[in-house]
């Protein structure tokens, strides 16, 4: 007897997924730009691939689609996105070179690219994990995009300004294990869920917002970049703040 017509046929959510599938498509596309030597494309690609993984999310929330599927399909495709391509991207444009130095320094260079991804996916498993058990306000570690946004914004700089990888192997080296490293860290990160966009603002904080966008329209490698590694540096910076004497005598007195 065939009893398929009583057997409930799951679907999944089309919007969000569409914008996940992007995100993925994204940055599978950096990696084939990154092989072909097309790095400033390949950089761009997995900045596009964080305007999608944004929206991805903000567009089932309001659309109320949001699915344990939809979930475990963006962590799949932040990985690739944000861990395989920026790494390969690093290791293609800058890491590769370092094994015409010495046998022992090529394998430097693809160590520490393997070492980018397995934080990036460390810090992916850990945010699905705990992410109901620690405060909305802060990611607990550098957020796998940020560092991506770090690594591939290196690379496009740099380009930007004629310098090619192989004249920096050793930077990009050590922004690579910085990048990886900062991911898998307990260092708190601001999250800005926070913000209310719903709330009204001083007019001023408009003219900031055009100003910023301007900044981005005429030098966008730059402050793309310069973003990034302030946010990078701020998770540091908010552990010193927590932890220095004078931070603990203001709290004390202030009680």
């Amino acid at each position: 007897m065939n009893t398929d017509k009583n057997i409930p046929h799951k679907g999944i959510f089309l919007l969000p997924n569409l914008f996940t599938t992007a995100a993925l498509f994204s940055g599978f596309y950096a990696i084939i730009a990154a092989v072909n030597d097309k790095f400033e494309i390949a950089a761009i690609a997995i900045f596009i691939a964080m305007v999608l993984d944004g929206l991805d999310g903000r567009v089932a929330r309001l659309t109320n689609t949001q699915s344990e599927f939809g979930a475990q399909y963006d962590s799949l495709a932040d990985l690739v996105s944000f861990g395989l391509a920026p790494s390969l991207v690093v290791y293609l444009w800058a890491l590769v070179h370092m094994k015409e130095t010495a046998v022992a320094w090529g394998k430097l260079g693809w160590m520490a690219a393997f070492i980018y991804v397995a934080c990036a996916a460390l810090r992916l498993a850990r945010f699905n994990v705990q992410q109901e058990e620690v405060d909305s306000r802060y990611f607990i570690g550098l957020p796998s995009p940020a560092s991506a946004a770090l690594m591939v914004g290196m690379v496009w700089l740099c380009s930007n300004l004629g310098i090619t990888g192989d004249s920096i192997e050793i930077p990009a080296l050590l922004m690579t294990l910085f990048a990886g490293l900062l991911m898998v860290s307990n260092f708190k990160f601001h999250s800005f869920k926070g913000f209310d966009f719903r709330s009204k603002v001083p007019h001023l904080f408009v003219l900031v917002i055009a100003l910023v966008f301007a900044l981005v329209a005429i030098a966008p490698p730059i402050v793309l970049f310069g973003v990034f590694l302030i946010y990078a540096f701020s998770g540091p910076a908010i552990w010193l703040m927590e932890n220095t004497p004078l931070k603990k005598l203001f709290i004390k007195n202030k009680k």
